[in-house]
């Protein structure tokens, strides 16, 4: 038999058990748990990806070590930064120069490109290709100068820079390309000469507005192969280019067309087939790109704020291109060389707003031209228009507008006697022999 005291003990710890029954069953389970799935992991740390990754073709060449990024420091660490300052080279495009047949080499402004670096030190030289040593601020060295005064010198007569373009008198003769391939004739009337079309039409427009101040040769334009030497022999300011056709230039006449530009005459071309994308749009800027074909210098697009537009023009009021054949007004692009136009592209088709030909009826007033001649057609009239107004050719019929066809005129006047002039202010201040 149990002792009194020995019972009471049992007694009392059954009692605590009882009394603390709870917290021992949720000790027994959390052992149990613990025992069990202690250990299983059941998360994994998630590793992010590299920025970009390395290997064959990556941003990072394969085979490179790439250094980690520093582990952390309890002590912060002196950090020295080396700045490798790379060699600044000035781009620089050779100049056109010439001697003899050599072959040509382009040579626009010198193309300075600034730079983001910090505090570099550059100092930008103009490189020219000519034997000439002597060059002016704008990069155009005494033999270039002296070819491009030799062939525009007899353009102007009088005092030059541009101004006074009323008072003044000129004398040249304009060429229509007679090119490879395609429909160059495309908006003239070809005889022997071509008296009648396009470029006639707006040359002797400029003859009777100046009264014989602009003298052209309006009632003898002539289309010149473009692989014969006529062109330096005449000098025109500038050779009308227009068609409607795919074509392909020689490379006769491309080293010819390069000789004349650099001689400072202008490629004047008119799409007959307004806007862009036609057969002649893609051929002639292709073409121009082969004349021209230094890889930083493309057709670009004229602003409001040109010289062209703003540099004493004949007739002021005109402030940007009109619209030509169908409302196309796309803008006038162009390709410098020194900074001056050399191609000028018009992809509006004014060539054939100005078959329409109009005649004067006082000092400064014009109508359109309904004379006819022994045959009984309309003088200059491209009978293909006149049949098609209405139906394929939506802003001519056989009376279109006159202000707006006397818009197109002025603005190819303005465009003339600025390739007439544009040499000018450059030549006066460049060097000399």
């Amino acid at each position: 038999m149990d002792s009194p005291e020995k019972s009471s003990l049992i007694d009392r710890l059954i009692e605590k058990f009882n009394n603390s029954r709870f917290f021992t069953i949720s000790f027994v389970l959390h052992a149990l748990l613990i025992v069990i799935f202690g250990g299983t992991v059941l998360f994994e740390a998630m590793q992010e990806p590299p920025d970009f990754e390395g290997g064959e073709g990556g941003f990072i060449a394969g085979g490179e070590e790439v250094a980690a990024p520093p582990a952390a420091q309890t002590q912060p660490q002196e950090t020295t930064f080396t700045v490798s300052t790379p060699t600044v080279q000035n781009t620089t495009v050779a100049a056109i120069t010439t001697t003899g047949q050599n072959p040509l080499n382009f040579s626009m402004d010198a193309i300075i490109t600034p730079s983001t670096m910090v505090a570099p030190t550059t100092t930008t030289t103009a490189v020219s290709a000519a034997p000439a040593t002597s060059v002016s601020a704008a990069g155009m060295s005494a033999a270039v100068a002296g070819q491009i005064r030799e062939f525009t010198g007899g353009w102007g007569k009088g005092t030059g820079s541009g101004t006074g373009t009323r008072q003044r008198e000129f004398d040249f003769t304009a060429f229509i390309a007679k090119y490879n391939g395609g429909n160059w004739d495309s908006v003239f009337r070809v005889v022997d000469k071509i008296p009648q079309g396009a470029l006639p039409n707006l040359l002797e427009f400029m003859s009777k507005e100046s009264r014989d101040k602009i003298k052209t040769n309006y009632n003898k334009v002539e289309a010149v192969p473009l692989d014969s030497d006529r062109i330096f022999a005449a000098k025109p300011p500038f050779i009308f280019f227009t068609g409607s056709r795919d074509f392909v230039l020689t490379d006769k006449e491309v080293t010819n067309l390069q000789k004349y530009v650099r001689l400072g005459g202008a490629i004047w071309g008119d799409s007959s087939v307004p806007g862009r994308g036609s057969a002649f749009d893609i051929a002639f800027r292709r073409e121009m790109r082969r004349v021209i074909p230094d890889k930083d210098k493309d057709f670009e697009a004229l602003s409001a704020n040109d010289e062209m537009f703003r540099r004493a023009p004949y007739f002021p009021e005109i402030q940007e291109q009109p619209a030509g054949l169908n409302y196309y007004q796309e803008p006038v692009y162009v390709m410098r060389y020194f900074g001056q136009i050399a191609v000028i592209y018009t992809a509006n088709d004014y060539g054939d707003m100005w078959q329409f030909g109009i005649k004067q009826k006082g000092p400064r007033e014009w109508e359109i031209n309904n004379d006819r001649n022994e045959r009984g057609e309309r003088i200059a009239l491209d009978w293909g228009l006149y049949l098609n107004g209405g139906l394929y050719i939506h802003n001519v019929d056989p009376r279109p507008p006159i202000k707006a066809l006397l818009d197109t005129y002025k603005f190819g006047t303005n465009m003339v006697l600025h390739l007439l002039t544009r040499w000018e202010d450059k030549l006066r201040s460049a060097p000399r022999l």
